[in-house]
């Protein structure tokens, strides 16, 4: 992201509270990643938890640049917390709807809930206290928050395995939303759009993070590790794989880092903006298959134990590319837009102004 002094004191504030040996969290990641309370404590005592929240709602009311430096960071920690389902997602779709929450460093996530009641792979569902529901009908959008009681009372849930052990579980909901705000059709469909753009670049954000963390373990094994008198670096196959790790994370980092520029300009409300969150998630989405691909090849064994911290990060890497949308749907949401209007596409890939509007992308 566009380097500022602000940034980069935010950069390193974080590094202190979330830093440590990422070594030590082996049995995190064996028994499944939890949610850490004493760390969100910490974070929540020094204003991140609710970092793009208003100041008069009792946030810290910073912008994406912010939170962008907090997913990647987090991300490249290894410590995984629901930071945007929180802040960016669930108290945002509070706010639109009228709904203001108690306390926003209460951690929240997100259920986007369809007409039968349904919401799948839910991030951080049974894990964390609150769920923010919004439930699809007739295209209106009823929202609302269920607290502990109202929902095992009003709904079923059943975790669901992921690849990194996150927890993500289904939500069944057995009776209608108590107390619901309830969004007309035009800002239901306005608001859900907005909601997948955010959640996909948040997730584009910490998967670049973990990407690029993935390259450093790489060049630092490759570097260190002597085999047949040499260090593996010295092997030109070695090499290759991990130039080619580099080069995609790079450009997945450079395809975030514009559309978090474009979001901290416009709020994802721009002619472009939907376009770059596309092409950010579809970029992050293919170097996440080369970048964990080589890099555990060029850790040989050792790469792929419980052990070893690189699941650390490949293993959320490929579970957030697919989540809010997968990286076909973003493949094909570019290509429609290369088909109807490629004179937009181009403008984005060149950096000159969209002429116009882009699409609706609600997944």
């Amino acid at each position: 992201m566009k380097p500022t002094t602000a940034n980069e004191d935010l950069r390193e504030v974080l590094r202190d509270v979330l830093g440590g040996d990422v070594t030590a969290r082996h049995d995190q990641a064996a028994a499944g990643i939890g949610f850490d309370t004493e760390l969100w404590e910490e974070l929540s005592r020094l204003g991140f938890t609710a970092l793009t929240t208003p100041e008069e709602r009792g946030g810290s009311g910073a912008g994406w640049l912010e939170a962008a430096v907090l997913l990647g960071e987090s991300a490249a920690a290894a410590r995984h917390l629901p930071l945007a389902e929180s802040d960016l997602l669930a108290q945002w779709v509070l706010r639109v709807a009228g709904r203001l929450p108690d306390d926003p460093r209460t951690p929240r996530t997100i259920a986007v809930v369809d007409p039968a009641g349904t919401a799948r792979a839910v991030p951080w569902l049974g894990s964390i206290p609150v769920v923010v529901a919004a439930r699809r009908a007739d295209g209106a959008l009823a929202v609302t928050e269920l607290a502990p009681g109202a929902l095992a009372e009003r709904a079923t849930v059943k975790p669901v395995p992921t690849n990194s052990g996150q927890p993500r579980a289904d939500l069944q909901l057995e009776a209608d939303l108590p107390n619901a705000a309830v969004l007309e059709a035009t800002t239901a469909g306005a608001l859900l759009d907005e909601l997948v753009l955010r959640g996909a670049l948040a997730r584009a954000v910490q998967a670049a993070a973990a990407l690029d963390k993935a390259v450093d373990m790489c060049v630092e094994h490759t570097t260190a590790r002597v085999q047949f008198g040499r260090p593996l670096a010295k092997f030109q196959a070695v090499q290759h794989l991990v130039a080619d790790a580099a080069a995609e994370a790079a450009l997945a980092r450079a395809s975030v880092e514009a559309a978090v520029l474009d979001a901290a300009e416009t709020g994802l409300a721009g002619s472009a903006s939907a376009t770059k969150v596309a092409a950010a998630r579809s970029c992050v989405g293919h170097a996440t298959s080369v970048v964990v691909r080589n890099a555990h090849q060029a850790h040989g064994a050792i790469g792929t134990t419980q052990e070893h911290p690189l699941q650390l990060f490949t293993l959320p890497a490929l579970d957030w590319r697919g989540e809010f949308g997968t990286t076909r749907d973003w493949d094909r949401f570019l290509g429609e837009t290369a088909r109807s209007r490629p004179r937009a596409l181009w403008d984005v890939v060149i950096g000159a102004p969209a002429a116009d509007a882009t699409p609706a992308v609600r997944r």
